[in-house]
């Protein structure tokens, strides 16, 4: 078993047994038929990995790392809003007339501020601080611009990153660590999919800046299943798990803005079966 088939196993056992009950209560979202979407739910869910000992990607079912990985690129490297930079579809049911999700995700990564002696926008400023001030206590990124929610197609769930980066004894590369911090998540359609791909963003900054990987810390504020996801939770948690396969990363890119999604493969991966999830929006 994976260690991140544990993880989750023993996430989604807390929320169903000790979680709270959203029906009732005033919600958004909806399913495709109207009705609410009600969660159970844990506030304050903290999960870390251990990138150096394993790559944390799940084998109850299969994680898309190809896709996972160009949606994170999306982001962070083309710094886009539009869907249709985009190789899958996930982004469509938010998407405006113009085909854009507003000034929400990459767009607020591209924004350029006054840093040094120019203007620099989020990411940049991320790998200058790493290669030039790697002991910084204030290299992060924020999404959640609240001037800008309004014109957001959907306000960012995983709104931040903040990287630290230490040096273990007997060791002359640093190690970088990370945490992604997570205003609200759907355990069972985006937990792991979420986790890999900021996974490989660590393995790729580490490379780029010529350090090792360390932990990627994951801080849920909402951690929830939906109603209707119940069952297939339960399911899923119980089925057999497999050892985690060996990720790679080309080793040949080191210039971060030369990634590609064929840049990153899993090997030997054994996973269950897929699962149809019905998604609220």
């Amino acid at each position: 078993m994976s260690y991140a088939d544990k993880v989750f196993i023993n996430m989604c056992r807390d929320i169903l047994e000790n979680g709270c009950s959203t029906e009732g209560e005033k919600v958004r979202p909806k399913w495709e038929d109207g009705s609410y979407a009600y969660t159970i739910k844990k506030f304050g869910v903290v999960n870390r990995y251990d990138l150096r000992r394993e790559f944390p990607i799940m084998t109850l079912r299969k994680t898309a790392l190809k896709s996972a990985t160009d949606e994170v690129l999306w982001i962070w490297q083309k710094k886009s809003n539009r869907v249709s930079e985009l190789s899958s579809h996930i982004w469509d049911a938010w998407a405006d007339e113009e085909g854009t999700i507003g000034k929400a995700y990459g767009y607020q990564l591209g924004v350029k501020h006054r840093y040094k002696e120019g203007m620099m926008d989020q990411v940049d400023r991320v790998i200058y601080d790493l290669k030039n001030n790697p002991f910084s206590r204030r290299i992060m990124t924020n999404i959640y611009v609240h001037q800008d929610l309004y014109d957001m197609r959907l306000y960012p769930c995983a709104y931040s990153m903040t990287f630290n980066v230490t040096q273990k004894k007997g060791e002359d590369r640093l190690t970088l660590n990370a945490i992604l911090n997570q205003r609200s998540q759907d355990v069972l359609t985006a937990n792991n999919w979420n986790v890999v791909q900021y996974a490989v963003l660590v393995h790729m900054l580490a490379q780029v800046c010529d350090m090792n990987v360390g932990e990627l810390v994951h801080v849920i504020a909402d951690a929830h299943i939906y109603d209707r996801h119940v069952d297939m939770v339960k399911e899923l948690i119980s089925r057999p798990a497999y050892e985690a396969p060996k990720f790679w990363l080309n080793p040949e890119i080191k210039d971060f803005y030369e990634f590609t999604k064929d840049d990153v493969a899993v090997e030997g991966y054994r996973f269950g079966e897929q699962l149809s999830i019905p998604v609220a929006v």
